[in-house]
């Protein structure tokens, strides 16, 4: 009998019709790629901090189309156009098949305040969708798929017009500590550890904090880069994780760019790449041998450069002449340091640019014992 028709099964996939907002069609976890399962040619020995890992900014964005703006209006308000909010075109399922490994969720409370749903700054992506959905939807992925693990960036989206307030997060507490979800979320605290650890499991990083949490939920896994540490739009951020240890994330979030002189997209681009650029040749050096190096691709639109949305900073505008962004310029650089320990590297629009992702795992990576 095929699972979705069983007991369970049926269930799931109920769970899943739910998540298909954010995490796409049942249908999608079928589009196998060669990058489905590239994590099974690393040995078990593997540090997580030694892998290059593709992710995608802002992911839950690729379903957010005027369309869907316009129907959620009597949520949100008028907002802006929707080319300002969507950062992705490809759904969880296809993302995760197409070889990318980590995730960038932002969350907020659903309308209704009784369910977390998730949020590009005013932008509600879906108003019935639950974070546990999209949580079953990658532990049903990972048992599909034993050989890999998914890093899961978790961070509180304010301007939603909601709050931060202790229901919130404790309710966010009991979701990450429920019995399923330590069977599936790497229970390690404050280091990233191996990749044969992680296999088949969700490793947390925690970009919001648990300031408002009764004093008995101590529970605590996963990486925490809070929002304090965090500096905004930073260009090489050092967030130490574990103090015993001097374990540290950097971090590159350079999204905000000047105007430009010049008002010609090109420069920004241009200069968004040469901090992306920077940052991976720090991630390269030995210096930095076992540190978690986080490098954001992407940028966000603003208001002096009004045609400089996310996707014209990803891939250009080939309308305007513009025939490429930034992801044309990180392959092609890419494809000249191959072998390389570069880290977690997130993207807008990955899609667009064929073998992107691809170089990004590139060839295995040598031993940096």
């Amino acid at each position: 009998m095929p699972f979705f028709d069983s007991l369970a099964g049926s269930a799931l996939a109920e769970i899943l019709e739910r998540g298909a907002p954010i995490l796409g069609s049942i249908k999608h976890l079928d589009s196998q790629t060669k990058l489905s399962s590239w994590m099974d040619k690393y040995p078990d020995e593997t540090k997580l901090v030694h892998l290059n890992l593709p992710g995608t900014h802002d992911t839950c964005t690729w379903n957010y189309t005027p369309e869907l703006q316009e129907s959620l209006e009597r949520y949100t308000g008028p907002i802006p156009d929707s080319t300002i909010y969507r950062c992705q075109e490809h759904s969880i399922f296809q993302m995760l098949n197409e070889g990318i490994r980590v995730f960038d969720l932002r969350y907020a409370w659903n309308p209704g305040q009784d369910t977390i749903g998730f949020f590009h700054s005013r932008a509600l992506l879906s108003p019935t969708t639950r974070m546990e959905d999209v949580f079953f939807g990658l532990y049903h992925w990972l048992d599909l798929h034993p050989s890999e693990t998914v890093l899961v960036s978790l961070n509180y989206e304010p301007g939603t017009g909601t709050s931060n307030d202790a229901r919130l997060q404790e309710h966010l507490y009991h979701i990450l500590t429920s019995s399923l979800a330590q069977r599936y979320w790497v229970q390690a605290k404050d280091t990233l550890g191996t990749l044969g650890e992680a296999r088949g499991k969700l490793t947390l990083i925690q970009r919001f904090d648990f300031s408002l949490l009764p004093s008995d939920l101590t529970e605590r896994f996963g990486i925490h880069l809070g929002p304090t540490s965090w500096t905004d739009n930073g260009k090489n951020t050092e967030i130490v994780y574990n103090e015993a240890t001097r374990e540290a994330a950097y971090i590159e979030d350079y999204y905000q760019l000047p105007p430009s002189p010049d008002s010609y997209p090109v420069t920004n681009i241009d200069l968004k790449f040469k901090v992306v650029e920077e940052h991976l040749l720090r991630a390269m050096s030995r210096d930095y041998n076992d540190q978690l190096f986080i490098t954001f691709a992407s940028a966000a639109f603003q208001f002096d450069e009004p045609s400089l949305v996310p996707k014209v900073y990803a891939v250009g505008n080939k309308d305007e002449d513009l025939k490429e962004g930034v992801n044309h310029k990180l392959l092609s650089w890419l494809q000249g340091h191959q072998g390389e320990r570069l880290g977690i590297i997130l993207l807008d629009f990955y899609n667009v640019v064929p073998n992107l992702v691809e170089a990004i795992v590139g060839n295995p990576i040598p031993s940096r014992m």
